[in-house]
């Protein structure tokens, strides 16, 4: 066990007992600890209660040492870990940017042999620490530049895992994958030396088009979100590859995953295009980043309202990803018709494809937020302004 003394019994129990207590109210209190900075107790507190919904794994396991919060913020939820975890298979793995060890926990539950690579020796000792306590032993935890130890260890693995740090001590938060610690984009020929195939994860804000620009080899893409806001980008990388890359699409309910994929292929058909009819469907997050606008409508049969507005209806209900509507009534978008039907009243809305924003359109018909009624400001096959007033289901 590490030689911690916030693993204290009494420290530990303290932490636990007083997880819900404001820390803004503990920080005036006097240290009942003084063989420990308060500070370091307070952190502690803080790391753990952001890591009950995202990783309750660990906090329901005794004796887990936490990392500065920003880690915990910055590390994959257990959901988005265990998701990934399926996309590999084999007998080893290396994770060249180790970090806080989510991934690898997950990864280690299908793959023999994980070797977690951290530059940080503090946080690599806690992560070794953490893993004795849930009880992963086939984890090896490995401390230095993880460059270096690829090339030191010298063995062919099944797969290379890398997270590149986004913060760059010369320019701060970046999204391209050169300006990301390790530079992927200079090291190909290094990480296929010593395997066929490559996971990188990017950051969700990355656009697809330039993320292909950077990489090579890419087999498919992984676009992953939790309750409809995309948290991960997954670069599935394999050295032989040559075809069309695939896009795989999921959303991780509450009580479902809703999934879908297709070829990234320029000969695809068109969409159908059509006015509106009894529903309307809207592409939750992950398809919605994937841009693969013509293919779900297409798939599903669906008919577009205009080319950029990335709407879909139809007249018989179906099942698909996404949030699906019954369109009650359809009105111009009208100085008449808005003081009819909606000026003063509540309802959520939605623009797609549209020149006023949600703010101003609030503001100019006093539409208060909330309720049962969605509205959806977008643009027709016609070009006409519309607004489709619709119930949820």
């Amino acid at each position: 066990m590490l030689n911690n003394p916030l693993l204290n019994t009494a420290i530990q129990n303290f932490i636990n007992a007083n997880i819900d207590t404001s820390l803004t109210k503990l920080a005036l209190q006097k240290n009942p600890f003084p063989e420990v900075e308060w500070i370091q107790i307070l952190n502690q507190m803080e790391a753990k209660s952001k890591a009950k919904n995202k990783l309750p794994t660990w906090f329901s396991t005794k004796n887990i040492i936490y990392p500065s919060k920003i880690s915990v913020e910055q590390t994959s939820s257990e959901k988005t870990a265990l998701c990934k975890s399926k996309i590999i298979s084999g007998e080893s793995l290396i994770d060249l940017t180790g970090g806080f060890g989510v991934d690898d926990y997950y990864f280690a539950k299908r793959i023999k042999k994980v070797v977690h690579c951290e530059i940080n020796p503090e946080l690599s000792n806690i992560v070794k620490h953490n893993f004795e306590q849930l009880n992963a032993t086939n984890i090896s935890c490995l401390v230095g530049n993880s460059l270096a130890t690829l090339t030191q260890l010298n063995t062919k693995w099944d797969w290379i895992y890398i997270d590149p740090s986004r913060r760059n001590d010369a320019k701060g938060k970046v999204f391209m994958l050169q300006d990301c610690l390790p530079n992927v984009t200079e090291n190909f020929d290094l990480f296929f030396e010593y395997s066929n195939n490559i996971l990188i994860k990017t950051a969700p804000l990355l656009d697809i088009s330039a993320g292909l620009s950077e990489l090579k080899n890419v087999k498919t893409i992984h676009i992953v979100a939790v309750e409809n806001e995309v948290k991960e980008l997954l670069w599935e990388l394999n050295k032989d590859f040559v075809g069309k890359i695939t896009l795989k699409t999921v959303n991780l309910l509450k009580e479902k995953e809703d999934a879908f994929e297709f070829i990234l292929d320029k000969n695809l058909k068109d969409s159908y295009y059509g006015l509106p009819k009894k529903y309307l469907y809207e592409p939750n997050s992950a398809i919605m980043k994937s841009g693969g606008f013509d293919e779900v409508g297409v798939f599903y049969n669906l008919e577009k309202l205009h080319k950029h507005s990335h709407l879909y209806t139809n007249s018989s209900l179906i099942t698909f990803p996404g949030r699906i509507f019954e369109i009650e009534k359809i009105i111009s978008y009208s100085k008449t018709d808005m003081k009819t039907v909606l000026e003063n009243k509540q309802a959520n809305i939605t623009t797609r494809n549209f020149p006023d924003s949600v703010e101003s359109i609030r503001k100019k018909w006093k539409i208060k937020d909330g309720g049962n009624q969605y509205c959806f400001f977008t643009t027709d096959v016609n070009d006409n302004k519309i607004v489709l007033i619709c119930t949820k289901i």
